[in-house]
């Protein structure tokens, strides 16, 4: 029993990548808390977008980029998108300096137009990311084809 713990213990930890030579981050020594992985870093948001039926969902204010995405295509599925796909990611800083070489902008906000249906067919629409509300919603807009397609922000969402 005691040898069949050990062995659960070792492979878990295998499991997880520790080794024997691992160490627990010392709280009082802000030196040794290991930094995020630089993707990660910042306030995520998404917003998915299903062409088929014109359902949308967002979300802001995740940890990571997965998380952001996974719950703006489930709220998306929640209001009945039968085929919601992320259409755009932003992020905000925090606490992080500006710049931390991954190559992801930090745009605060982003937005997402819908013009009128052609006959029998689907919407023109528009999806963008940008540093304001208003530069997100315009590029939305010209992305969706603006007036001549009656282009009109759906949903906007900043972190």
């Amino acid at each position: 029993m005691y040898v069949k713990r050990i062995l659960s213990i070792g492979l878990l930890a295998m499991v997880v990548g520790l080794t024997p030579s691992s160490r627990a981050a010392d709280m009082s020594d802000p030196e040794s808390i290991p930094e995020p992985i630089l993707a990660e870093k910042g306030i995520w948001g998404a917003l998915a977008y299903s062409i088929t039926d014109n359902r949308h969902g967002f979300f802001w204010g995740a940890d990571k980029r997965d998380e952001a995405e996974n719950t703006a295509l489930k709220y998306c599925e929640n209001a009945d998108g039968k085929n919601c796909k992320v259409v755009t990611v932003f992020r905000n800083h925090r606490h992080w300096k500006d710049d931390d070489d991954t190559g992801f902008p930090y745009e605060h906000c982003a937005a997402l137009a819908v013009g009128k249906p052609a006959a029998g067919g689907t919407s023109p629409w528009g999806a963008a990311s940008e540093e304001t509300r208003q530069k997100a919603e315009e590029k939305a807009t010209n992305l969706c084809g603006g007036e001549g397609q009656e282009c009109k922000v759906r949903e906007w969402v900043c972190t």
